[in-house]
């Protein structure tokens, strides 16, 4: 017990020591303390005790009010900390004490540190720790923190405390231990308080790390061995348990695994070194544990990471970092006995097949992360220290020694290896220094991969294939022969994975690259891989590598920039990827080939392919699919007992070839998304002969093998069709290219499979009196299936294989079961849909070989034997059918009779449920509302009246006297029953009715096509029918009928929303046949008599407006039949209107013609998809010529009458759609050249369409011509073009609205030549007014117009292609100039030849006027003279007038050509002498063709001696003749001059039929100004050349830098421009007064005085004035003296700001001059806004980027050092660079910066550090800080 003096004097000592912590630093504290015991002479335990009492206190003090340490108080803490360990030292060995510390003061304080303080937590515990080893207390942490801190490591992981869990029980039973000591222990033990994670881990790892420095001192004598002892057992336990903690933690949360790899595997790992295997008794139980078994449990966790996420794969890769850190050094490993410890333990990760199948994963990862993780653990795993053999390491010896250029490497690769030196690269292997072991093959493989990852372009485009070759190369030869690798790397290759392997992870990296050069450059790297050298080790290039990345990089369209030029669908890398594929399958193992092809062929689902992409794999599947072919055929036809069974196993699986098929079928349906049909055959083309190479017909299912072949467009394999050739062999067994000798035997398969189709398909493997229900989607999928069946049936059948077992079974099973009850089978349907099948198909190939003729079939001079493919024997095949049919046309039609009933009798049941799928009546599917079995009467109702409805009209078709008058009679009878059914009262009975009207749209088809005498005979028999109704014409009431019918049923409102849209279809459907009975009457040789026999005013009236009112709300299917019929109405209306105008008729006037005209365009304009049918359908109806002719539908009292407004309309919404603008232009020019009398009400129009431009090819449009009937039909039915052959080249085009407009008025001339002549009608007339009146409107235009008459343009802009659109259709209008108007004519001209125009206008101006003057001789010496005598007239306009006068002398008739040429030949020999060099040179180019083609014309009379003019006439011709200047001229001019025609260049053949493919702009010829212009500048642009080279090399000879030359030499004047600014101020001006100079003539007359006096007065001026430049001089030169010694050198930025910017800068740092490329940029404005007068003050000199390297090596001569501004791998950062006070600093370019042979010159590079993401600064703003570097350094020197 102390007193209370001692007391009292102890609590001032610890208050004056709390203050003086703030002050004292921690290193001075034990001497402060020492310093306070000895003056105040108390004892250290007694002190140490009072500053535990009191540390609550102090820890009060420093923290904050959340609990949390205040960090501005850090320095007391340290200081407190310091105090407590001085005085635990000076107290000796005493456990007590430091438990006593432990407890109340270092755990309290540890609760308050943050995860953040973890440097003070270990500043903290490494003071402690060297308390408890310097007292040698460790007992005291078995008793005290490794309890506490493992047990929260434990329940932060959910692990409650159980003292079995320790492998070693640590002591918690000290020898005194006071209550308090307990209670302090009990709260810090307890599960509610314990520490944070990473404070535990930190603080464990800190005892272990002292523990184990404490081992490894001397500080363990022979006098403490029981100390030493306890040590070492202390270390053991703990790193024992660190060891299972850790395991525990890395498979736990990522927090866990953080802690893990960040506190306790380091330290684990460095412990192995010292203690790689111990043995220690723990509870009386020996446990033996070794570093490899910790390794191997490390690994397993490793591999558990790997397979949970990419988090958990980067944390899985720190943990090999720090294996492989800790792991033996290499050269141990490799020269060390079999003794030593690695080898005695027997395990390395990197003898794991998995670890480098990890490392390949991460290589490629999608992370840039994780790929530079595993770049590094790759590194360390093959011992390449970071900065050997990779890009990021400086070596000097390569940047201080020469560089070694190999020999035997391209130029490009030369300056990669200079390049690569420049960079500080490790040690590149050249060909003089070849790879020859495997620590050099992965240095560069390492190499290659940095460069991909971190480095420029230019790096791997230089070195890449040089240095993959080598790789190679070593490759070959480690696989072949014995190299001297070490033993430790010999089996490197088995165990890391072949060479392929590893090269496969570089191609993936660089096709992935960001660079689309780089991309380029690694595949055809990859594809140029001769890979046959490799043999079988071509199987190592992954397949993951192939299907992924090698067909992704396929699929990037950079590496196909030919793709598609001028048709050619494939390119240069396609073709190369085929080639490999085909390489590569040769390869693999028999039993992958077709599961590497269904992989193949798979990647089209998997994977989103663009044209190109899916044109290279079709490519690469065919290839490969040969490849694996020509096996297949070479071992079956090798095949002998003693081969192996498998190859061929493997290769017959029908389950894998059917699915390969499946595959293949995919892919070609993926091509319809690309609507070219070029495209579509190519790709489809390849799939089929993959699938004929490896697939045999008769291999796999029917029904794979028709769905395949269905999935091809029908085009390419239907009659004609370019694929039919190559599926007839296909399928006849021949798919390979030698035939097998058993193609019969699988062609018989084939046929008995197809024979056996109709009783499988009929069947259904069930008997045949088995009732069945079946719905529309049965229905549609056995039809499908049928015409599947029928097409490839008629793409097989031969000569030798009829028909003939077919159509016995369908007569056959039809008699039977057409006879008995239809109720109790479903085979009558399938039947029918078999037999209509057949009929299509029939139908189909029948049209096709009308079409194509016998003689144009594709492939005709390369037929197959046996395949017969021509009309007899498609006439014999139908001849036969027909003949079955008529066999069972009676039981047909009472089958149909039977069936039908259903619609009629009313007999289906009211209360049956609807299935679950139609339920409801909004929305939803339209299937039939109807139970199950109702829908199955029903449909086989439809599809009996249906089927009968083809058969009958192909029996018609075939045998038109065939006995059919029982068809006919139930058809007629069939239309009248369901147009007179009853109305429906409920929902059952509409649907049966809707079905009933469904069967009668085919009825209806075959009535009005086959209408004829017969016909109305037949109703005429049938009169009972017609009973009901009374009067009028037949067809009249059956449509009345019809109609009102329909209509009730639509309007009881008892069908739902979606199946009342069905009947509107069939509606219109249906009234489009009855509408077009007329028409096809007529056909067939009926004549009805009049309106009577047909329909009724009010019938077509009410159906005008029924059309009418339902076309704007029209749905897309009844769109077409809709547009049909109003023009069928309009034709019926037209045949019994006595004016032939529609619109004058009883049935149609002007206001249903507005209506119709609204409802059209509303229609238009809600279609979201234009299609050409409807566009087509829509022109031609509403636009129909019937009405089209009527002047009243345009215009009427001054308004625009229903056709103008319309046409206004589509035209300005046409220019946002090319198609619509399109089918305007072919349908209304054709009326327009119809009815040339309507022409000028569309005059506004016309001059849209010609101006009018848009994209140059629609695919869609190509493609819906191709593939759909209705668009092709409706194109056909547009209004006539003028000139088909331009049409069928340019309609898809953006010209084809302005040829058109060509077209029409170039066929109107022919009318309007008419005028005047016998001939002449109104039609004369109207085309002659409509040429001239639009003729005027373009050139009002072309004149006045705001974007016409521009003069200042860029070529190829919008205005100067309407420049050209307009001139071209003026110069088609020149023949429409009449003398009326030709004097307006010539005004506009004048005018736009005098002004600015590129060649491409004014060749079309100057064939315009060259049209007139030859039309109208006199106003050649009325005006034209004239113009040319005007020598002030602008050079392009008299350039023009020149050509113009040279083709009307040339081109003119004979009877005026000698006047023209005595006109206009004197006018054009003056400008042979023109200044100006173009309209010299044109102008002896056309004064050489006159000269040449008509002097023989020039006759001066019989003189012997020739007059004067004449032999002026003869030099001059000889001289533009012989002067080579002139020849070369002509030379290049070869095919301009006489190619020109201006009649034929005033044609649309002329203008638009002979355009280049190359120069598709606006069809515009190259024009011979054009011409001349280019050569003039050739030749000029050679001479700059020239002259240019021989200024540099002079400038090189001469440049200097040194003295008073820099001023004058390298500143270029600078220097004398700075001068005379300075002195400008004192010049004094002298001017003589009028008198003075006139006296000056004669002498000097003045007054002596006088002149004395001026005289003196004018030397002291000069004298003053020589001493102001004197004192400027020696200001200059004081100046000059105090400017820095550095240049600025840049010469290589070209960016006008940049170089202001940089003057600036280097006049303010005083720098001694800035070389630059051309000092002509300082009088820029640019520049000298932003220099601010800077080029008046810096010295600035002239040195060209070609003369840089010479400048800067003179330079260096000087003394000075060169540095580069630029970021190498050997840079040196600007901060730690010390400049030479003499220097030039080299700037690069804005974006490449310094090119590599002048870094080569270089001294130095220096950067500038940069943080950001942005890696890069403007070129300005870098030098500016360089400059300021330079100068701080300087001044504070």
């Amino acid at each position: 017990m102390i007193s209370e003096a001692e007391a009292g004097s102890m609590v001032s000592v610890v208050a004056s020591l709390s203050k003086s912590f703030d002050q004292v630093p921690p290193s001075a504290v034990p001497a402060v303390l020492d310093c306070i015991l000895v003056s105040t002479g108390l004892s250290p335990p007694s002190l140490l005790a009072s500053l535990i009492h009191h540390f609550p206190r102090f820890l009060k003090d420093i923290i904050k009010e959340d609990g949390t340490l205040d960090s501005d108080k850090r320095h007391r803490l340290v200081s407190l900390v310091g105090a407590f360990c001085h005085l635990l030292k000076k107290t000796g060995a005493d456990s007590d004490t430091i438990q006593l510390f432990v407890w109340r003061c270092f755990l309290p304080l540890a609760k308050v540190l943050q995860p953040s303080q973890h440097d003070l937590l270990n500043q903290i515990t490494e003071s402690f720790m060297d308390v408890v080893i310097g007292t040698s207390t460790l007992e005291v942490l078995e008793e005290t923190l490794v309890p506490v801190f493992l047990r929260s490591v434990r329940l932060s992981m959910g692990m409650l405390h159980n003292v079995d869990l320790c492998l070693y029980k640590w002591s918690t039973e000290p020898s005194h231990q006071g209550s308090h000591d307990i209670m302090d222990k009990e709260q810090f033990m307890s599960s509610s308080n314990c520490f944070k994670l990473t404070m535990s881990c930190n603080v464990l790892s800190v005892i272990l790390e002292v523990a184990l420095q404490f081992l490894n001192t001397d500080a363990v004598s022979k006098s403490v061995e029981r100390e030493g002892c306890i040590a070492d057992t202390f270390v053991k336990v703990l790193i024992l348990e660190l060891c299972n903690m850790s395991e525990r933690m890395l498979l736990h949360s990522p927090e866990h695994r953080s802690c893990a790899i960040g506190f306790l595997l380091p330290i684990i790992l460095k412990a192995f070194s010292a203690i790689g295997s111990f043995e220690i008794s723990i509870r009386g139980l020996k446990h033996g544990f070794s570093r490899v078994y910790f390794f191997m449990k490390i690994w397993n966790c490793c591999k558990t990471l790997f397979s949970m996420g990419p988090l958990e794969r980067r944390e899985a890769y720190n943990t090999l970092s720090l294996y492989f850190s800790f792991s033996w050094p290499t050269e141990e490993y490799e020269m060390s006995d079999s003794d030593t410890v690695i080898k005695a333990e027997g395990f390395d990760i990197r003898a794991e097949k998995e670890f480098w199948d990890e490392i390949k994963t991460g290589l490629v990862d999608k992370e840039s992360l994780v790929r530079k993780q595993s770049l590094h653990i790759l590194k360390m795993a093959l011992s390449i220290q970071e900065g050997t053999n990779s890009l990021s390491s400086i070596s000097k010896s390569n940047t201080n020694g020469k560089c070694s250029v190999p020999r035997g490497v391209t130029r490009k690769e030369r300056w990669a290896y200079k390049e690569a030196k420049s960079l500080g690269v490790g040690k590149l292997s050249t060909i003089d220094e070849l790879i020859y072991n495997s620590q050099q093959y992965w240095g560069a493989f390492v190499l290659l991969y940095e460069m991909l990852e971190e480095y420029g372009t230019h790096l791997v485009e230089a070195a890449w294939n040089h240095q993959v070759s080598l790789m190679l190369q070593f490759s070959e030869s480690h696989l072949n022969v014995a190299t001297n690798i070490s033993k430790a790397h010999q089996d490197q290759f088995e165990i890391y994975g072949e060479p392929f392997d590893w090269l496969s992870i570089l191609w993936e990296r660089g096709l992935c690259h960001d660079n689309p050069q780089v991309r380029c450059l690694i595949m055809q790297s990859f594809l140029d891989i001769n890979l046959e050298n490799y043999g079988n080790y071509i199987k190592s290039v992954p397949e993951t590598f192939v299907l992924g990345p090698f067909l992704q990089g396929l699929n990037d369209p950079i590496h196909h920039k030919e793709f598609g030029c001028k048709g050619v669908y494939t390119s240069t890398v396609i073709k190369c990827a085929a080639q490999f594929l085909r390489q590569y399958v040769s390869f693999l193992a028999p039993r992958n080939l077709f599961a590497f092809l269904c992989n193949l062929a798979s990647t089209a689902k998997h994977q989103s392919f663009g044209r190109a992409g899916l044109m290279g794999l079709a490519e690469c599947i065919a290839s490969a699919s040969t490849g694996i072919g020509i096996l297949i055929h070479a071992s079956t036809e090798s095949f002998t007992d003693t081969s192996p069974v498998e190859l061929v196993i493997g290769m017959e699986n029908q389950t894998v070839k059917k699915e390969l098929l499946d595959i293949f079928r995919y892919v070609v349906e993926s091509s319809k998304q690309h609507f070219n049909p070029s495209y579509r055959l190519q790709v489809c083309g390849r799939i089929l002969e993959a699938a004929a190479s490896v697939v045999c017909t008769f291999d796999i299912p029917l029904e794979t093998l028709l769905l395949f072949i269905s999935a091809l467009p029908r085009e390419f394999t239907d009659y004609g069709g370019q694929l039919r050739l190559t599926v007839q062999r296909w399928l006849s067994g021949c798919g390979y290219k030698d035939c097998r000798a058993n193609c019969c035997i699988n062609e018989m398969k084939l046929c008995k499979n197809l024979y056996d189709f109709p009783q499988s398909f009929i069947s259904n493997h069930l008997s045949m009196d088995t009732s069945l229900n079946f719905d529309d989607g049965d229905f549609s999928a056995w039809e499908f299936e049928a015409n599947r069946w029928a097409r490839v049936l008629f793409l097989a059948i031969t000569e030798e294989h009829p028909l003939e077992p077919i159509l016995m079974f369908i007569q056959k099973i039809g008699s039977n079961i057409f006879k008995q009850n239809h109720d109790a089978t479903y085979t009558g349907v399938k039947l029918l849909i078999l037999a209509s099948s057949l009929v299509l198909e029939l139908r189909r190939t029948t049209e096709r070989v009308i079409q194509y003729g016998n003689n144009a079939r594709t492939n005709i001079g390369s037929g197959f034997p046996g395949v017969v493919d021509d009309l007899s024997f498609i006439d014999d095949i139908s001849s036969k059918l027909v003949d079955t049919f008529l066999y069972l046309l009676d039981d047909l039609v009472q089958f149909a009779n039977q069936s039908c009933s259903i619609f009629w009798s009313g007999a289906v049941e009211e209360d049956t449920a609807l299935p679950g799928a139609v339920k409801g009546k909004l929305g939803g599917p339209s299937q039939r509302r109807l139970p199950i079995s109702a829908t199955t009467a029903v449909l086989q109702a439809v599809m009996s009246v249906k089927a009968m409805s083809l058969i009958l009209l192909w029996c018609k078709q075939i045998k038109k006297d065939a006995l059919l008058s029982s068809a006919f009679t139930f058809m007629w009878q069939f239309f009248w029953r369901t147009t007179r059914s009853p109305h429906s009262f409920s929902e059952t009975q509409a649907e049966v009715c809707l079905a009933a009207y469904e069967a009668l749209v085919p009825v209806l088809k075959v009535l009005s096509s086959t209408y004829c005498s017969q016909s109305f005979h037949l109703i005429d028999e049938n009169e009972q029918l017609f009973s009901e109704t009374e009067g009028g014409p037949q067809l009249d009431r059956m449509c009345v009928s019809f109609v009102q019918n329909i209509n009730d049923l639509l309007g009881a409102g008892i069908l739902a929303r979606t199946r009342r849209a069905v009947l509107l279809d069939i509606k219109w459907a249906c009234l489009e046949s009855l509408l077009s009975i007329p028409s096809h009457a007529l056909k067939n040789g009926f004549h009805l008599e009049g309106i009577n026999a047909c329909f009724s005013d009010d019938t077509l009236r009410s159906i005008f407006g029924d059309l009418v009112e339902s076309l704007e709300n029209a749905g897309e299917s009844s769109v077409l039949p809709i547009l049909r019929s109003l023009r069928m109405l309009f034709e019926l209306v037209a045949r019994v209107t006595p004016s032939a105008v529609v619109s004058c008729s009883k049935v149609i006037d002007a206001q249903l013609m507005w209506n119709l005209v609204h409802s059209s365009w509303i229609l238009h304009i809600n279609c979201n998809k234009r299609r050409v049918a409807s566009i087509a359908a829509l022109l031609s109806a509403v636009l129909h010529p019937l009405l089209f002719n009527d002047e009243s539908m345009h215009q009427k009292d001054n308004a625009p009458g229903p056709l103008k407004w319309f046409i206004e309309n589509l035209l300005e919404e046409g220019t946002k759609s090319p198609r619509t603008i399109r089918l305007a232009a072919l349908h209304l020019t054709g009326l327009w050249l119809s009815n040339p009398m309507i022409i000028k009400f569309y005059l506004k129009e016309l001059k849209l369409l010609s101006l009018y431009g848009s994209v140059a090819f629609d695919e869609d449009f190509e493609g819906e011509l191709a593939d759909n009937n209705d668009a092709r039909l409706e194109v056909s039915l547009l209004a006539g073009s003028p000139d088909p052959e331009l049409t069928e080249a340019f309609i898809n085009t953006e010209l084809y609205a302005r040829v058109s407009v060509a077209v029409l008025f170039y066929k109107l001339t022919d009318l309007a030549c008419m005028v005047g002549s016998p001939k002449e009608d109104t039609n004369c007339i109207a085309a002659l007014d409509s040429g001239k009146s639009f003729l005027l409107v373009l050139l009002d235009s072309a004149v006045n117009d705001k974007d016409l008459a521009k003069e200042l343009y860029k070529k190829y802009s919008s205005i100067h292609r309407r420049k050209i659109r307009a001139w071209q259709i003026i110069c088609i209008l020149s023949p429409f100039v009449e003398e009326d108007i030709v004097g307006k004519v010539l005004n506009y001209l004048y005018i736009s030849l005098n002004r600015n125009n590129l060649p491409a206008v004014r060749q079309y101006l100057e064939t315009f006027a060259i049209n007139i003057y030859l039309k109208f001789p006199s106003l050649v010496n009325e005006q034209l003279v004239p113009i040319l005598r005007d020598y002030d007239m602008k050079q392009q306009a008299l350039s023009s007038y020149v050509f113009i006068a040279a083709n009307v002398i040339l081109n003119s008739s004979k009877d005026v050509q000698s006047g023209h040429l005595d006109d206009l030949f004197p006018p054009l020999v003056p400008l042979l002498t023109s200044h100006h060099h173009s309209l010299r040179g044109f102008t002896q180019l056309l004064i050489y063709q006159i000269l040449h083609k008509l002097f023989p014309m020039l006759n001066y009379g019989s003189s012997d001696i020739p007059p004067l003019e004449k032999r002026c006439f003869v030099d001059l011709k000889t001289y533009l003749a012989r002067n080579s200047d002139c020849a070369r001229l002509r030379v290049s001019m070869e095919g301009y001059l006489d190619a020109y025609n201006p009649n034929s260049s005033a044609t649309p053949a002329g203008i638009f039929i002979n355009r280049a493919e190359e120069n598709n702009f606006e069809c515009v010829p190259t024009c011979l100004m054009e011409q001349v212009l280019k050569f003039l500048n050739d030749a000029r642009e050679d001479l700059r050349c020239s002259m240019a080279k021989d200024v540099v090399t002079i400038r090189n000879e001469t440049l200097k830098f040194n003295g008073d030359d820099c001023m004058e030499k390298l500143s270029g004047g600078s220097e004398a421009a700075l001068f005379k600014d300075m002195s400008s101020d004192f010049q004094k001006k002298i001017t003589f007064t009028k008198h003075d100079a006139g006296d000056n003539d004669a002498g000097l007359c003045c007054d002596d005085d006088e002149t004395y006096r001026k005289m003196a007065e004018i030397e002291r001026d000069d004298l003053l004035l020589d001493q102001v430049l004197q004192s400027r001089r020696s200001s200059l030169d004081q100046q000059k003296a105090s400017r820095q010694s550095f240049i600025l050198v840049a010469s290589l930025i070209d960016r006008i700001p940049n170089l202001a910017g940089l003057a600036r800068t280097c006049e303010v740092f005083k720098a001694s001059g800035l070389a630059i490329a051309d000092t002509n940029i300082i009088n820029d404005k640019q520049f000298q806004l932003i220099s601010v007068t800077a080029e008046k003050w810096v010295p600035i000199i002239e040195v060209p980027v070609d003369s840089i390297k010479t400048y800067l090596q003179k330079k260096k001569r000087e003394g000075f050092s060169i540095l580069g501004l630029e970021q190498t791998a050997n840079s040196v950062p600007l901060d730690q660079y010390i400049f030479p006070k003499k220097m030039v600093l080299v700037l690069g370019r804005e974006k490449e910066g310094i090119p590599v042979d002048i870094i080569h010159i270089l001294d130095a590079c220096v950067e500038i550090p940069q943080f950001g993401v942005v890696r890069s600064l403007n070129v300005h703003v870098s030098g500016a800080i360089a400059l300021w570097e330079y100068t701080r350094q300087q001044r504070f020197r």
